[in-house]
């Protein structure tokens, strides 16, 4: 197994994160540091993170957060800032799949299962998220809905296709495949109509229900099994389809 997908799969780290622990030398491997996260790890090498020991075969574990305004999507915050980490009580070492902005609320997920959050946020394969927005300018009209649903250029170039429900005159219900930041609030302000609050209702097949702001519950093993059908879905169609450009793949 090579060195980065170790550390994820020990929960150490998402995948990317710990190919950054590897290239900063913070990884050794019998003592010595290790700076190639393709090196080759077996069961019988003795793997530490900053001196202390990692293995595999710890419990997996996958929460459900409804993140608050003004709580951010990280582990811990040098700024001192809440975080939707500690609103979890653990002693598992979580971190969260994927980000949402500080002013965004709803469904976000912490796990230590670095294979999982790989699976479910790596940039070539992103799963389906829906987010509810309630926007400025209403009434939002069938020119601005059509363009969502085409895609809108995006300052990182052309969105892909969205899903896109009217609820209400001011609010939609808007599907993407990809994770590009603040995408969302871009293509809502790309049409006219920018965002005055925006919540993540949907995660693949997971959904918000009834959790509170600040709420959380732990997950199910069929639950963590279906968000991990649903990256190796997401995976398996971008491998069907070489030709297509990896962000612009419906997922």
């Amino acid at each position: 197994m090579r060195l980065a997908k170790y550390l994820a799969s020990a929960g150490v780290a998402s995948r990317r994160a710990s190919e950054q622990l590897i290239l900063g030398g913070a990884v050794t491997i019998e003592g010595a540091v290790v700076t190639d996260p393709a090196r080759e790890v077996g069961p019988e090498d003795a793997v530490a993170v900053e001196g202390a020991p990692v293995r595999l075969g710890q419990e997996r574990a996958v929460y459900a957060v409804n993140k608050p305004a003004g709580v951010v999507s990280t582990a811990a915050d040098p700024q001192g800032r809440p975080t939707v980490v500690s609103l979890v009580p653990s002693d598992l070492r979580l971190y969260p799949v994927g980000r949402l902005d500080i002013d965004t609320t709803g469904l976000i997920l912490l796990t230590n299962d670095g294979e999982l959050a790989h699976g479910l946020t790596h940039p070539r394969f992103e799963v389906h998220k829906t987010y509810r927005a309630i926007v400025h300018n209403p009434p939002v009209g069938k020119a601005a809905l059509d363009a969502l649903r085409e895609g809108v250029k995006l300052d990182s170039g052309p969105a892909a296709p969205a899903r896109v429900k009217r609820i209400d005159a001011d609010t939609l219900e808007i599907t993407i495949h990809e994770g590009r930041k603040r995408q969302v609030k871009q293509m809502c302000e790309r049409v006219g109509h920018p965002v005055k609050q925006l919540q993540r209702i949907r995660f693949g097949p997971l959904e918000l229900g009834g959790l509170r702001p600040g709420q959380w519950r732990r997950l199910s093993t069929r639950e963590i099994d279906a968000l991990a059908s649903a990256g190796s879905a997401a995976r398996r169609s971008e491998a069907s389809s070489p030709a297509a450009p990896p962000k612009r793949r419906r997922g």
